[in-house]
C-alpha cells in the first residue's frame, strides 16, 4: 500500500459507452467521402478501410509485437488519397470523427465518478489516464465529459502506435513521469489487457469488473475487495465511484 500514483483506463472505467458500426454508419460516412469526390459504395468503403487497417498493422507488427495500434484518421486520409482528393489528412480527421459520432449511441460517466477523481487529486494523489484509444476523437470526448481537467496527464495508445498490455505504452508514462512502479496502482476493466500489463512490470492492481468488461472474464472475487485484500491485487464490482473512492483512499493512504 501507500499508492501516490493512480493510473486508469477510460473506458469501461471511468466512462460508459456503446458504439455501433453498423451499416447506417458506414453508409453516412461513404456519403461525407463523396462529398469530396471519394466515391466508394458503403460495403467498399468499409473493406478498404479494413484493407488499409490490416496492411498497417502488418507493418507495424514488425516493429511492434503483437499489440500495434494505428490512428484511425490516418486510414480514413489513406483512402481520400487514393482518390486523389486534395487536403486528405484534415478530411481523414473529420471522417474519422463523423464515424465516431454517428457510430456512438451513448457516451457517459459512471456514478460519481467526477467527484470521486476531485476528492483523490484534493488527498494529494496524481492521476494518469492510460487508455488504448484513438486521440482523433477520445481527446474531444474527455473535453466533453470534463474528465480532462481532473487528470494529470493522458496519454493514449494511438500517440504512441501501441497499446494494453504491451509494456512499452506503460512505460512512455512511467519514463515521462518519472513514476514509482511501486507506487502506482492500475485501475481498470480488462484483466488481460488493463490489469496484465501492469501485472507484468510489478504494478499494483484494481480489477473492476463492470458492464464493459469482456464477457468471457470473470466477476470480481469478494476475497480481492479493497475493504478486505492486503494487496498488490484487488477487485471490485461495479461502476460506482462513490463507493469505490473511499475504498481506494483506504488502500492508498
Amino acid at each position: 500500500m501507500g499508492y501516490t500514483d493512480l493510473i486508469f483506463d477510460l473506458y469501461g472505467t471511468l466512462v460508459d459507452i456503446h458504439t455501433e458500426e453498423n451499416d447506417l454508419v458506414w453508409e453516412k460516412t461513404a456519403l461525407y467521402f463523396g462529398y469530396y469526390g471519394a466515391h466508394f459504395t458503403p460495403d467498399g468503403l468499409r473493406a478498404a478501410f479494413q484493407a488499409e487497417l490490416a496492411r498497417r498493422e502488418a507493418k507495424a507488427g514488425q516493429s511492434y509485437e503483437c499489440f500495434p495500434d494505428i490512428p484511425f484518421e490516418q486510414v480514413m486520409a489513406e483512402l481520400f488519397r487514393q482518390k486523389n482528393v486534395e487536403n486528405a489528412d484534415v478530411l481523414g480527421i473529420n471522417a474519422a470523427q463523423l464515424f465516431r459520432i454517428s457510430s456512438t449511441e451513448y457516451l457517459r460517466l459512471y456514478p460519481g465518478t467526477l467527484e470521486a477523481l476531485a476528492k483523490l487529486r484534493a488527498k494529494g494523489l496524481r492521476l494518469w489516464l492510460l487508455s488504448n484509444a484513438q486521440r482523433v476523437f477520445t481527446a474531444f470526448e474527455l473535453t466533453h465529459l470534463g474528465l480532462g481537467a481532473q487528470l494529470d496527464g493522458i496519454y493514449i495508445s494511438s500517440d504512441h502506435r501501441c497499446r494494453k498490455p504491451d509494456t512499452r505504452f506503460y512505460q512512455a508514462l512511467i519514463s515521462e513521469q518519472k513514476l514509482n512502479v511501486e507506487n502506482c496502482l492500475m485501475i481498470g476493466n480488462d484483466r488481460q489487457t488493463d490489469i496484465a500489463g501492469a501485472k507484468t512490470l510489478g504494478m499494483a492492481t484494481l480489477y473492476m469488473h463492470t458492464g464493459l468488461t469482456p464477457p468471457d472474464q470473470s466477476q470480481a472475487d469478494p476475497a480481492l475487495h479493497p475493504a478486505v485484500a492486503g494487496g498488490p491485487h484487488y477487485e471490485f464490482e461495479g461502476d460506482d465511484w462513490s463507493i469505490l473512492e473511499p475504498l481506494i483512499e483506504k488502500i492508498c493512504l
